[in-house]
């Protein structure tokens, strides 16, 4: 299809509001900029205040509206009633011609839920993941799936996301396979980057990140079972950024206290971050998108969940589902740390999340929806032995 290249650009609003949807829009915001029938337009919702205004940073983007919307000790109910009406009221006066959301965050669901309301049509980047339990991970897998019934276009990263979409109902003509954008943040992060001090001398390495709500319960069960492999694995330095959670904190801290190589420290800027990811022998973590960003940049990675709404990836091999009981994590992560031969079969699994250029493919497909281009084709990935 050709295109006028007189003709104004159509505005996409590309919302978010958190450190992760950042990172992970930012592919997107650029790919958006590079086109001439599309300009980007960036409202933030400030979820995640000070991680987001690093994130902004990193990749040097300006929001164009921020809503501001945290309070201290908001509730999730609280959240999402003040997003709802100062997205609507700000998307009634903008009126962009396209809106895209990512991923499962309350701001993903009320925002779209605004812009569903204003009749703007939504995109969802990274639609159709599912761990098929509404309360692991809570609350995101129900705002992922309430905002899927929401969309005019669903961009699943995955043929696996695609299929879920598809046993939901959603046409298969408004879904296009794009790849995780995840994969192309963190390839242009990792490349601007150099290994982090704590593994100078060729010192094993583990990063740590715990903070999903369905673990709280057993956050302190957990720290004493990391705390315990980090005592038997005296040789490798294992780094925790921790969450700013105060019950997470509460939970950790005593519990660590006095380990020498096991180190506690405030949570990392998104190049930090990526920095100890790459330089790690093994990633433990009940993140998100930490799986997709150990797979892409080839580290193993022990899921701490009971089940994953990004399964590709232990298909793959990439990823190990080690539960959330504590002693039986303990278990699992001994028995990984311990077997080198697992761990590089590990290392040498397939990426099945993306290739680089889903930010292309998602800008792309919204200048499909609004007429100015052809439809992409869809990213199919390595052939996995199913498709679940």
């Amino acid at each position: 299809m050709t295109t006028d290249q007189s003709r104004t650009p159509k505005r996409v609003a590309v919302a978010f509001g958190t450190r992760p949807e950042a990172s992970k829009l930012a592919p997107v915001v650029a790919a958006l900029q590079a086109r001439h029938d599309l300009t980007p337009w960036l409202l933030v919702t400030g979820q995640h205040r000070e991680q987001l205004d690093d994130m902004l940073d990193v990749f040097g983007l300006t929001p164009d509206a921020d809503l501001s919307v945290m309070r201290e000790s908001q509730t999730l109910e609280q959240l999402i009633a003040r997003i709802v009406p100062a997205a609507a009221e700000l998307l009634a006066r903008e009126r962009p011609d396209y809106l895209l959301v990512h991923g499962d965050t309350a701001t993903t669901f009320a925002v779209a839920l605004a812009s569903f309301y204003a009749g703007i049509p939504v995109g969802h980047v990274e639609a159709g993941l599912r761990s098929h339990n509404l309360q692991q991970p809570f609350p995101e897998e129900a705002n992922r799936r309430l905002t899927d019934v929401l969309t005019d276009l669903d961009l699943a990263p995955t043929c696996g996301a695609q299929a879920n979409l598809l046993r939901e109902g959603k046409p298969a003509s408004n879904i296009v396979v794009t790849g995780n954008t995840a994969v192309d943040a963190v390839n242009w992060v990792a490349a601007r980057v150099g290994a982090p001090e704590e593994a100078e001398g060729g010192t094993p390495l583990v990063t740590i990140t715990l903070h999903r709500r369905e673990n709280l319960p057993v956050m302190e069960g957990l720290a004493k079972a990391i705390a315990d492999v980090a005592t038997t694995f005296s040789d490798h330095v294992f780094v925790w950024p921790l969450h700013l959670n105060p019950t997470i904190r509460q939970s950790v801290e005593p519990v660590a206290r006095g380990i020498a190589n096991l180190k506690l420290v405030q949570p990392a800027s998104y190049p930090r971050m990526v920095s100890l990811l790459s330089a790690s022998r093994l990633i433990v973590t009940d993140s998100g998108g930490l799986q997709e960003e150990g797979a892409a940049l080839g580290v193993p990675v022990a899921v701490v969940r009971n089940v994953t709404e990004r399964p590709e990836g232990v298909e793959a091999g990439v990823l190990k589902l080690v539960g959330s009981e504590p002693a039986a994590v303990e278990t699992e992560l001994r028995q990984l740390l311990g077997d080198e031969a697992q761990l590089a079969r590990m290392r040498a699994g397939v990426n099945p999340y993306g290739d680089g250029m889903a930010g292309e493919r998602v800008a792309q497909a919204v200048a499909w929806r609004l007429g100015l281009a052809d439809r992409p084709d869809d990213w199919h990935g390595p052939v996995l032995s199913s498709r679940s």
